[in-house]
């Protein structure tokens, strides 16, 4: 069971990519278009959060899951969680903008999709336990 966890957890981050791209395009015509922030800009907000949701909650169980089964808690496992926890919050940030014009909500969502897909990067190499990203 663990391993279909595991599984999981590691298929799901292509799901949450190729949301973000369709995402990004959308953000990125509407932007560029100077469109209202339609429906479907609005699907593909609350798509990208919820894919970060579900990961963080598949994430959250298999670290605890294994880190009671043996793993333990290592440092890099404990600033992967934080790290896609906090990029979890960020995927939500576009429902502060919900009152905002539709091309502040089409940028700041756009950035938003962007720091967080940031931040998912920056937390796959804690696990990894290649500390070059905090050198830069």
């Amino acid at each position: 069971m663990l391993q279909v966890l595991f599984y999981a957890h590691s298929w799901l981050r292509w799901l949450i990519l190729l949301a973000a791209a369709i995402a990004i395009a959308k953000y990125l015509i509407g932007l560029a278009g100077k469109r209202e922030f339609d429906k479907m800009s609005g699907g593909l907000t609350s798509a990208f959060s919820g894919l970060m949701d579900l990961q963080v909650v598949l994430g959250l169980i298999y670290f605890l899951w294994s880190g009671f089964a043996g793993a333990g808690f290592p440092r890099q496992r404990i600033e992967h969680l934080a790290v896609m926890i906090i990029a979890a919050v960020v995927a939500h940030l576009p429902a502060i903008w919900k009152s905002k014009s539709a091309a502040v909500r089409y940028r700041n969502t756009l950035l938003a999709v962007l720091v967080s897909l940031l931040l998912v990067v920056v937390g796959v190499f804690t696990l990894s336990g290649d500390r070059w990203v905090f050198r830069l």
